[in-house]
């Protein structure tokens, strides 16, 4: 079964910007025949999208994106979650509530830096969804303390400084253990972020592959040509599925990324 696929996207559930319905409407005119709702640590937007899906001829599947504790950057997706799935629902309740005593730190780690950026003005922009560092980055810039959100990121919400801004997190065995037992596969997502070089990342890929991971996120915008075709070669030497995604989250929090349907294979996973 190949057919144009997005299977890494996000809606207002967590840091995007159009609610489920918007998504699935935009993913069909771009496209997509296939695609995975992702939010991170919570899966309250899966069912809206699966509807819309439903009522314009989308297949949508649900699914989760999942921090894992061995490195800040290593992002586990859960995809094809089945509709119940206690232990992976309770995993995102402790997720989020790690995020929910973060934004208070962040909030203040900002004024420490000179930086009035209200609680009350994140949650709103949050709109009772997961809230997330895109969400301080974009009233930084509109308060006009940074003149992007790149710069949000790359000054604050990414700097050497925020990382004792840490929140709490599964391992990587849990995260995909969470995943199975909803029914789903796991997929290290967004390889390139790791920064490994080529004999740790096969190493990582190794030790996942043995903890159950079922596939690698080969295709993504940010990867190179190189990268991934080194993805590609890493996913066939280790078994693990090939799958791709846009990483969606709207253009007012990544201006630079679109929807993106990528033919894939997806026998495995539908």
């Amino acid at each position: 079964m190949t057919c144009p696929a997005d299977l890494h996207t996000h809606t207002t559930a967590s840091d995007g910007q159009y609610t489920p319905s918007q998504l699935a409407a935009k993913a069909l005119a771009a496209g997509i025949q296939i695609l995975a709702v992702t939010d991170h640590d919570t899966m309250d937007g899966a069912e809206e999208a699966v509807r819309a899906g439903q009522a314009c001829g989308l297949t949508v599947l649900r699914g989760v994106e999942l921090g894992a504790r061995e490195d800040r950057h290593m992002h586990i997706l859960g995809l094809n979650l089945g509709p119940e799935c206690p232990a992976l629902a309770e995993l995102c309740r402790r997720l989020r509530a790690s995020r929910e005593e973060r934004k208070s730190r962040i909030a203040a780690f900002l004024r420490g830096k000179g930086l009035d950026v209200p609680l009350e003005e994140v949650e709103a922009l949050a709109g009772g969804g997961v809230v997330a560092r895109p969400h301080f980055a974009r009233v930084m810039l509109r308060r006009g303390y940074v003149t992007s959100l790149r710069e949000a990121f790359d000054r604050y919400l990414d700097s050497d400084e925020y990382q004792r801004i840490e929140r709490w997190k599964a391992g990587a065995a849990e995260c995909i253990a969470a995943v199975h037992s909803a029914g789903g596969r796991a997929v290290l997502a967004h390889p390139y972020q790791l920064g490994y070089a080529d004999n740790r990342l096969e190493e990582t890929l190794r030790t996942l592959r043995e903890k159950g991971l079922d596939g690698l996120e080969c295709f993504y915008p940010r990867h190179t040509p190189g990268q991934t075709a080194a993805y590609l070669r890493l996913a066939e030497k280790y078994g693990l599925y090939i799958t791709a995604g846009s990483d969606f989250h709207g253009e007012a929090v990544r201006p630079d990324t679109r929807l993106t349907p990528i033919s894939l294979e997806l026998g495995w996973l539908i």
